[in-house]
């Protein structure tokens, strides 16, 4: 599936098309600086989620067995199964990513959705309505915000570099010679990564146990976008595996990455 490039690009059009009706159903229970219109329950690890995103969720796995009826499913939202292992295609859903700012009225949350074909997203779309901003991209066919260019700019130094990493980390990182600007930190982490294609800051370690709905459509928005994100291995991820727990993640343009990469053993091995 979407062996070829030129599959690919007219696929993308309808992915983006597709992503932004779901936002559009978010929206419908969005409210700026107020709590959400939705009902909120919560998982049992204690996170929340709403019926809006239960309504995306739904709404996308229609569309996208209509777009792309060869593609396994995943979704934060949809009950897992290891019948997905099977397929060299799979679709990965995070339908509302960033839920507990949506519930709460932030703009900071997005639709992430990607197409993984053979263990690698091909294609991705983050889109974040109440922010006005979508993240469009293709392997092979670059990166995109809001339909123009996206190239992650390739600072020559880390040192300064504006860096998101979480609270816990964050003490042991500002102490690093480096000098690193803390910057602040974006509750949806397919947003957060899709920063650095944007040029909005330079360097992301994210904790252990995010989930391939998280990152995927991020992955080849990066990749796209001249940037990198791995695991403490230094390694592309790869995708449609047993396991979606993810150990902690490092992203970065490709002339810090090495760098970025380094400094996050550094604090896993508390040498920070």
């Amino acid at each position: 599936m979407m062996a070829k490039q030129a599959e690919l690009a007219a696929f993308l059009p309808e992915l983006e098309s597709v992503t932004r009706k779901a936002g559009d159903i978010a929206m419908a229970y969005f409210r700026t600086g107020q709590r959400t219109t939705a009902a909120v329950s919560y998982k049992g690890g204690g996170s929340p989620v709403t019926e809006a995103d239960f309504a995306v969720d739904r709404f996308l796995f229609q569309e996208m067995a209509r777009i792309a009826p060869e593609a396994a499913w995943l979704s934060e939202e949809s009950v897992d199964t290891d019948d997905r292992l099977e397929s060299d295609a799979l679709i990965v859903v995070d339908p509302i990513d960033g839920t507990l700012a949506f519930s709460r009225g932030d703009a900071r949350w997005s639709v992430s959705i990607a197409l993984v074909v053979g263990g690698r997203p091909v294609a991705g779309v983050i889109h974040a309505p109440a922010l006005g901003e979508t993240y469009v991209s293709g392997r092979g066919l670059g990166a995109f915000l809001n339909g123009s260019p996206l190239i992650a700019p390739q600072r020559a130094e880390i040192a300064g570099a504006a860096l998101v990493a979480p609270r816990a980390m964050q003490d042991r990182l500002a102490r690093s010679p480096q000098g690193f600007v803390m910057a602040p930190r974006t509750p949806s982490l397919a947003l957060r990564l899709a920063d650095i294609a944007s040029g909005r800051h330079d360097i992301v370690v994210a904790g252990p146990n995010a989930r391939d709905w998280d990152i995927a459509a991020a992955d080849v928005l990066l990749e796209e976008a001249g940037a990198m994100l791995s695991e403490p291995e230094g390694v592309a991820l790869t995708y449609n595996r047993a396991s979606l727990a993810r150990d902690m993640l490092i992203a970065a343009p490709n002339s810090l990455f090495d760098e970025s990469l380094a400094l996050a053993r550094e604090v896993l091995e508390g040498k920070l």
